[in-house]
């Protein structure tokens, strides 16, 4: 049952643990990206920019989304490297919580609320985003990137083509 005191969990979990899962997330597309020669701004939330700091972009409603601006992805980067870039956020994902679980069971790191939140909010990450569908607004998920990286099918939202 929710109650009045479980109000502080929601907003511990919607504000602040969402988010660092989302910046997990889009970091994993960045490092792979950069890893293979290309250059990336990675925008967390949405609305207008309240400040940048190098490649990050950070956004008015901060909690909510983020992705990746391919700017160039490298020449020499094959099919396995471009799939790697797009498949890259699931992969820090789901490192982060082999990573937390791996420190809980070697009695390092204390289960808590926060770790709970964490695992749950990457997980839901890495289904939705490997899941292989075109959104509304044209741009494919990342398993869908992939799976089109990996045929050869073109597609007009990645810069890889």
């Amino acid at each position: 049952m929710f109650g009045f005191n479980d109000l502080w969990k929601f907003f511990v979990s919607f504000f602040l643990v969402l988010p660092m899962v989302t910046i997990l997330h889009e970091l994993g597309h960045f490092f792979f990206a950069r890893l293979f020669g290309g250059k990336v701004i990675v925008h967390i939330g949405t609305g207008n920019v309240l400040f940048k700091i190098g490649s990050l972009r950070i956004r008015k409603l901060y909690f909510y989304d983020g992705w990746c601006e391919y700017i160039t992805v490298s020449k020499r980067a094959g099919k396995i490297e471009k799939a790697l870039v797009y498949l890259g956020g699931s992969i820090f994902n789901l490192a982060s919580i082999l990573i937390l679980n791996g420190l809980i069971m070697e009695g390092m790191l204390e289960p808590n609320i926060l770790i709970y939140q964490f695992t749950y909010f990457s997980f839901y990450f890495v289904f939705f985003s490997l899941f292989p569908i075109d959104h509304l607004n044209g741009c494919p998920s990342d398993g869908m990137a992939a799976l089109n990286v990996l045929t050869n099918k073109k597609f007009d939202k990645n810069p890889s083509n």
